[in-house]
């Protein structure tokens, strides 16, 4: 915020010419990457030349569709080759043991190398495939220079942990780079990081150390201790990768980029359909268009449909993590829209708002269990406990265990998810009170900055 932003930021609008304006960021984004482990900058590049080199020849093969195929193949495996080892091969080597060594104690089938993550390779390898899916369909046609690509591919601003941005929704921006400094959108970039600034310290971070304690000790949760921890995990990680999108939209701005909505107040949603259109909309729409469309989406009957439902769920589970409780939680919301999609079908959806937002903001709450559990146990402590198998708490426990201040929290930010505008809805104006608050916004912030506190898609 205070060397590195402000260097690219009055290089990129300093230099002239696009070319290095396009060196310029995209070499700030390599060394932004890079200080987190310089040697995975290689696998970002490594997709990126793939990727360039796959859209260059499916275009020039336009007439040929079996090279044309072959070519998207060669970009879709390399891609899902660079996730598959680094995000999934010891989740895969240690279920194998496990395995084998049930029928064969002592053996072992695969060795495990503790594979390190590389921050952002479920971002970015997701939104390089969808440039040479795009120019596959006719939807988009390749880009002549390289850095154009490279710097569409490692932009910093979402490069960690999204929104997806494909390259039909950026691909005018790029080829007609703002030459002098938009100050609506300059104005509009302040906004923006100051909001989601204030989204993840103040209001995911300050209701993370109040929850991160209970559940680290989940095995002394009843009733009431299990809903306050995963209602407080509910708006702990609404806020806290809320606040990253919208961080990432106004860095976006401050560079004269108009990056995508990612959020859209998902906890108002009326119906769990309804949620995956609210809730990381860049991811939603990926698997949308990309994974459930291309299996046939609702077209091919009402039974397929389900299926398709199903397993575009299971994936999208997958993507967010090597667990079994990834999985489940994938599986959940896909049952969530296969009982949607058959209601809906029969007519029997309530014309209530406010009771469909209530069904569906629970069904939600219980989704978060699988999603935060790191293991079944846990997940399976938690739900009874909600369910009140495993008793309630006295009085006493409950002041000194959850505290009127998570109480109060909870019920504020149950208020402010439900019926407060979100960024987006916001009508933001250049004033001199805005201006002021804004300003206060992001001094608080500043003194708050006391320790560590990385993003939770950052896991991911």
């Amino acid at each position: 915020m205070f060397v590195f932003l402000p260097a690219i930021v009055f290089l990129w609008w300093k230099l002239g010419s696009p070319i290095v304006r396009l060196a310029i960021l995209t070499a700030g984004s390599y060394i932004f990457y890079a200080y987190w482990d310089w040697r995975f900058t290689f696998l970002m590049l490594t997709s990126t030349l793939v990727d360039f080199l796959a859209g260059k020849r499916m275009y020039s093969a336009a007439d040929r569709p079996k090279e044309r195929f072959w070519w998207l193949v060669a970009s879709i495996s390399t891609n899902l080759c660079l996730l598959g080892f680094f995000k999934y091969y010891d989740f895969l080597a240690g279920n194998l043991n496990f395995i084998f060594g049930y029928f064969t104690p002592g053996t072992q089938a695969l060795p495990i190398y503790n594979i390190i993550l590389p921050v952002g390779i479920s971002f970015y390898t997701f939104q390089s495939m969808s440039y040479t899916i795009d120019i596959y369909r006719g939807k988009t046609t390749p880009v002549d220079n390289f850095l154009t690509f490279a710097c569409y591919v490692s932009m910093f601003p979402q490069l960690v942990a999204g929104p997806i941005v494909r390259f039909v929704e950026i691909e005018h921006q790029l080829r007609n780079l703002k030459n002098n400094i938009d100050y609506d959108y300059l104005r509009l970039g302040v906004f923006f990081f100051v909001c989601g600034l204030v989204k993840k310290l103040f209001f995911a971070d300050m209701i993370a150390a109040r929850i991160d304690p209970m559940l680290a000790q989940y095995e002394n949760l009843r009733f009431f201790g299990s809903w306050s921890a995963i209602l407080g995990y509910t708006f702990q990680i609404y806020f806290d990768f809320s606040g990253y999108s919208d961080m990432a939209v106004g860095l976006g701005y401050l560079l004269g980029f108009k990056l995508p909505i990612n959020f859209n107040s998902p906890y108002k949603a009326s119906n769990i359909s309804d949620f995956w259109n609210r809730w990381h909309i860049t991811l939603s729409s990926w698997l949308r268009d990309y994974l459930y469309i291309s299996m046939g989406g609702s077209r091919r009957g009402n039974l397929l449909t389900l299926r398709n439902l199903a397993i575009t769920m299971f994936l999208g589970g997958l993507w967010h993590g090597a667990s079994w409780t990834f999985v489940v939680w994938g599986l959940y919301h896909g049952l969530l829209l296969i009982i949607y999609h058959l209601i809906r079908l029969r007519r029997l959806v309530s014309p209530s708002y406010f009771l469909n937002r209530t069904v569906t903001f629970s069904a939600v709450i219980i989704g978060w269990v699988f999603f935060r559990s790191e293991t079944f146990s846990m997940a399976w402590h938690l739900i009874s406990s909600m369910a009140a198998f495993n008793g309630f708490e006295s009085l006493d426990l409950i002041l000194h265990q959850i505290g009127l201040r998570l109480i109060g929290m909870i019920v504020l930010l149950l208020f402010w998810v439900w019926y407060v505008p979100n960024t987006w809805e916001m009508e933001f104006r250049c004033s001199r009170t805005w201006a002021w608050g804004m300003a206060a916004a992001f001094v608080f912030c500043i003194l708050a900055l006391d320790k560590e506190s990385p993003f939770l898609y950052f896991q991911f």
